[in-house]
């Protein structure tokens, strides 16, 4: 693991943990996690990476999860509301780019390269569209638009998503999420369970939140379709997806890509709904290039070709 310190800042009168790597003076790149899953999620040898790359790496906790403010005091709905959508969710992915837009402000940054992984891209598309002026470039992997007409999960994977509750202890819970990534996981990439269950046995040990993933997935079932929003989106955007992704299809990814304006698609064989270890060194590569491309727009750099 490399050296870094966990800090905590109050935004949106919520309090956010977060982690940073390489120089506050090089570009931003905040890094956005998805469903029920922590910062650590973001592999470190993909942070270092970026950082040794010339970027000031981000990445935190959402609402709900690992070390930032747990709302217990709100409602937790139940399986059965969210699938009889019976319930106003607790809050919403609006809700969560704000949080992010308040995250940002409150490290002193103006704007930052965006990067969202499944839940974590619907917060990064939203964020463009609620606060454009907050995002110099967007990256978004295993994520979709809010359409139900596309990036649809299979029917297993939704009842796998109800059993990550139902545990009682730390061994079970590593278990839990061994078992769901065999299922949602790269099929065309070696399994590497050492790696997961070292993940999951510290976010277990960081915090262990049954109750917040159910809030977080009720923001992911109410979310609103931004297909027509999309295309007010004017910054470099990489879309990312696995192509034998089960829990998003890859139709969300290339939804996005179709309505957000110059973006580019990138599809992986044999990726599923996570990040095999085989493909980091590319996956910097595609964060790096969209960077770069922000940067250039910043300057005022005429586009390359032009």
């Amino acid at each position: 693991m490399p050296d870094v310190e966990t800090r905590t800042v109050k935004a949106a009168h919520l309090t956010f943990a977060y982690e940073a790597f390489g120089s506050a003076d090089d570009p931003p790149v905040l890094l956005i996690m998805g469903l029920a899953t922590q910062m650590i999620g973001w592999p470190d040898a993909m942070c270092e990476e970026l950082a040794r790359r010339g970027h000031w790496v981000v990445r935190f906790d959402n609402r709900d999860a690992g070390l930032s403010t747990h709302l217990s005091h709100l409602p937790t709905p139940t399986l059965r509301d969210l699938a009889l959508h019976s319930r106003r969710p607790p809050y919403t992915i609006d809700d969560m780019a704000d949080d992010t837009a308040a995250l940002l402000e409150a490290l002193g940054l103006d704007d930052a390269h965006i990067v969202g992984a499944s839940m974590g891209g619907f917060i990064a598309q939203t964020l463009a569209v609620r606060h454009p002026t907050r995002v110099r470039s967007l990256t978004l992997f295993m994520t979709s638009t809010g359409s139900r007409l596309v990036g649809w999960p299979h029917p297993r994977i939704v009842q796998q998503l109800g059993r990550r509750r139902a545990v009682a202890s730390r061994s079970a819970a590593v278990d839990a999420v061994v078992e769901t990534f065999r299922l949602i996981g790269s099929r065309g990439f070696a399994f590497d369970e050492a790696y997961l269950r070292d993940v999951a046995g510290r976010s277990y040990d960081r915090a262990f939140d049954p109750d917040g993933y159910l809030r977080q997935l009720a923001a992911c079932v109410g979310q609103r379709d931004r297909s027509r929003q999309l295309c007010r989106v004017q910054v470099p955007t990489a879309v990312l997806h696995g192509l034998h992704d089960p829990l998003v299809h890859v139709s969300g990814g290339l939804s996005l890509a179709r309505h957000i304006p110059g973006s580019r698609f990138v599809g992986f064989t044999g990726m599923g709904h996570d990040l095999p270890r085989p493909l980091w060194p590319q996956f910097v590569d595609e964060i790096a290039s969209v960077t770069a491309q922000g940067e250039a727009r910043r300057r005022g750099d005429p586009p390359l070709g032009s």
